[in-house]
C-alpha cells in the first residue's frame, strides 16, 4: 500500500512566535479537515519566547527541517534482499534470475561489503582459466554440493578448499599419476584404478560422475587417506561446467571505490555522480551505515518533490535551504509580496494583518472547525508577540478581535500572560551576540542591494542600552553577508528602537530613510516598533534616494 506522503508547513528561518505557532495550528487545522498528512516544522532555532510559550501550553517542538530539497529517502527505494559472500556464484545468479535484478548487494551483519552483478558473473565464467580457482577463493565443499547437487559420501562437507587445482580424471592410471598433485580434486567416473590412483597420489577430492557407485575399498582408503569423496548425477562434462560455479561471490564481489548513497542524501547533491557512473542500481545506506535497499535510476524519472506550505514569509531569501527544489503547495503570508517563485500555481492567501496566526484564526472560522485550548493558546501568543501586544501600526482591528476571541478559549489574561510572554523573551544576558543578532534575522533586498534586518524586543532598557556596542562589535564582523545591515532594539514599554547599521552606505540610508543626521553606526527612532510596517518600506525608500 502506498505511504501518503507527509506535506510540511514551515515558516522563516530564523523564526519567531509567529512563524512556529502559525506552522503548528495551521498543521492541526488541514489535519483535522482530512486534506492528507500535514506537519508543522521549523527551519531554525527556536527563542527563548517561543520555547516559553510551546512549554506554557504543553506543546511539542515541531522539529529542525533545515533542508528541503528531494533526498534518496523520498524516491522508491528498492527493496532488494542482500546476499551473503559465502553465496554461490550460481546461486547468485539465480536469485538475479528471479528477482529480476542486474545487481546484488552483498552484506555482512547488516554492513555493505561489496556489490556482485550480472556482468561480473559472466566474466567469472567467460574469463577466469585458472584451474587453482576453487581453492584461491576458499570455495566451501557445501557451494560444491549445492551447485553440482552432489552428496559428501566421505568426509565433512563444512570444510573448504585451500589447495589443489580441478582436473578430470580420464587417462588411464599411469598417466593420471604424472599430473594428479596433492589436494587436488578430480572429476573421474566409474574406474576402480582412476579411484585408487588418485587416493594413492593424495588428491583432495575425488567426484565421482553419473551417481555410479563406489566400492567400499575405495571408501575405507579414503577415509584412511584423508581423501573426500562425492558423487553427482551429472556427467563429467557438466560437473567440470558446474564446479567452478560454486565459488562464492565474495570472490568476485566489487568492494572496492563502491559507489553507495545515504537515504538523507540530496539528489541535488548526487545528479553528478548518477550521470558519471552508468549503474542500474545504487545500493542505499541509513544513518548508521546499515544496507537499507537498491537506488534505481528508473526511480529518479518518478522523483517526486517534497510538498511544502510556507506560513508568516514569501520572501526566497528567507525560506529554508532547498526551496528551489521543493514544491510550494500554499502560502499564508501577511508581508509585502517578495522574490518567490512557483512553477505552478498555488493557494496563496495575503492579508494585511499583523500576525499570520490572525488569517489561521480566521480559516479555523471559515471551515466551522472548532480551537482547541492549546491552539488557541498558541494564536493568541502568535498575535501578542508580532503585535507587541496591540502597539505596532501593523495591529489591526482583525488582529484584537482574534487575541481576544482565542484568549477566551485559551483562558488567559491577555495583559497578564503577554508579560510573562515578553520577559521570557527578552532575557538577553546569557546569549551571545551572533544568538541574540539571528535570533529573528530576516534578508531583504532592493534596487540591486541586499540587506538583512535583525530585530529584539525587550521590556528593559537599561539591557537594551548595554546590548548595542556588543551587537555592533558583532555585525563589524559580519558585514560582508550582506551589502548593508541593521539591527533593531525595540523597547516593548516606550515603543522606540535603537538602531544599529553598518555597510559601506548604510550611514547615507539611514539618513535618508529618516531625515536626519545619525550617529556613526546607531540612531535613535521614537516611534518605531514595526520591522515590516515602519522600518523596511523606509529602508527601501531610503536605498533608492542613494542609489
Amino acid at each position: 500500500m502506498h505511504k501518503e506522503r507527509t506535506v510540511y508547513i514551515i515558516g522563516h528561518k530564523n523564526p519567531d512566535t509567529d512563524s512556529i505557532c502559525s506552522a503548528i495550528a495551521y498543521a492541526e487545522l488541514k489535519n483535522r479537515l482530512k486534506e492528507g498528512n500535514f506537519a508543522a516544522k521549523r527551519a531554525g532555532e527556536i527563542n527563548n519566547e517561543t520555547k516559553f510559550v510551546l512549554e506554557y501550553f504543553d506543546v511539542a517542538d515541531p522539529g529542525f527541517l533545515g533542508h528541503v530539497g528531494t533526498q534518496v529517502r523520498d524516491i522508491t527505494i528498492k527493496s532488494t534482499p542482500s546476499i551473503s559472500r559465502e553465496l554461490s556464484l550460481k546461486k547468485a545468479w539465480n536469485t538475479m534470475r528471479d528477482l529480476g535484478d542486474a545487481t546484488m548487494p552483498v552484506v555482512q551483519d547488516g554492513k555493505l561489503e561489496g556489490i556482485i552483478s550480472v556482468k561480473d558473473i559472466a566474466t567469472a565464467n567467460m574469463d577466469v582459466y585458472e584451474t587453482h580457482i576453487l581453492a584461491m577463493s576458499h570455495t566451501k565443499y557445501t557451494n560444491i554440493l549445492d551447485t553440482i547437487d552432489g552428496k559428501m559420501i566421505i568426509g565433512a562437507e563444512d570444510d573448504i578448499v585451500t589447495k589443489g587445482k580441478i582436473l578430470i580424471g580420464a587417462a588411464n592410471p599411469d598417466l593420471l599419476e604424472s599430473y594428479i598433485e596433492e589436494g587436488d580434486i578430480v572429476i573421474t567416473g566409474n574406474r576402480f584404478e582412476s579411484q585408487l590412483c588418485c587416493i594413492e597420489m593424495k588428491a583432495g577430492c575425488i567426484v565421482v560422475c553419473m551417481g555410479a557407485p563406489i566400492s567400499k575399498t575405495i571408501q575405507k582408503l579414503a577415509i584412511e587417506n584423508n581423501c573426500k569423496i562425492i558423487s553427482t548425477p551429472h556427467d563429467t562434462y557438466m560437473t567440470a561446467r558446474l564446479m567452478s560455479q560454486s565459488t562464492p561471490v565474495g570472490y568476485f564481489m566489487r568492494k572496492e571505490g563502491l559507489i553507495a548513497f545515504h537515504k538523507d542524501d540530496f539528489i541535488s547533491d548526487i545528479k553528478t555522480v548518477l550521470s558519471k557512473i552508468r549503474h542500474r542500481d545504487f545500493p542505499v545506506l541509513d544513518q548508521d551505515g546499515n544496507y537499507c535497499g537498491m537506488l534505481s535510476r528508473r526511480s529518479l524519472l518518478d522523483m517526486e518533490k517534497k510538498k511544502i506550505i510556507l506560513v508568516d514569509h514569501n520572501e526566497k531569501t528567507q525560506a529554508v535551504d532547498g526551496i528551489d527544489e521543493a514544491e510550494i503547495i500554499e502560502i499564508i503570508d501577511h508581508h509585502r509580496l517578495g522574490s518567490l517563485e512557483t512553477t505552478m500555481p498555488v493557494y496563496f492567501r495575503n492579508q494585511p494583518v499583523g500576525c499570520t496566526a490572525t488569517i489561521i484564526y480566521g480559516m479555523y472560522r471559515e471551515n466551522g472547525v472548532e480551537i482547541t485550548p492549546k491552539v488557541a493558546g498558541l494564536l493568541c501568543s502568535a498575535i501578542l508577540s508580532d503585535t507587541l501586544m496591540f502597539r505596532s501600526p501593523t495591529c489591526t482591528e482583525k488582529d484584537r478581535e482574534a487575541a481576544e476571541a482565542v484568549a477566551k478559549i485559551a483562558g488567559i489574561d491577555i495583559q497578564e500572560y503577554a508579560e510573562k510572554m515578553f520577559r521570557a523573551g527578552s532575557s538577553l544576558g546569557d546569549k551571545a551576540p551572533q544568538e541574540i543578532f539571528y535570533q529573528d534575522f530576516k534578508k531583504f533586498s532592493g534596487s540591486g542591494l541586499t540587506f538583512g534586518v535583525g530585530q529584539i524586543s525587550s521590556l528593559d532598557q537599561e539591557e537594551l542600552s548595554q546590548l548595542r556596542t556588543k551587537i555592533a562589535l558583532y555585525m563589524e564582523s559580519i558585514k560582508g553577508s550582506c551589502d548593508v545591515l541593521f539591527f533593531l532594539l525595540t523597547n516593548i514599554l516606550t515603543e522606540s528602537s535603537e538602531l544599529v547599521f553598518v555597510g559601506d552606505k548604510a550611514k547615507d540610508i539611514v539618513d535618508a530613510a529618516f531625515c536626519g543626521t545619525a550617529e556613526e553606526n546607531w540612531i535613535y527612532l521614537p516611534g518605531m516598533v514595526s520591522r515590516k510596517k515602519q522600518f523596511v518600506p523606509k529602508i527601501l525608500n531610503g536605498i533608492q534616494q542613494v542609489l
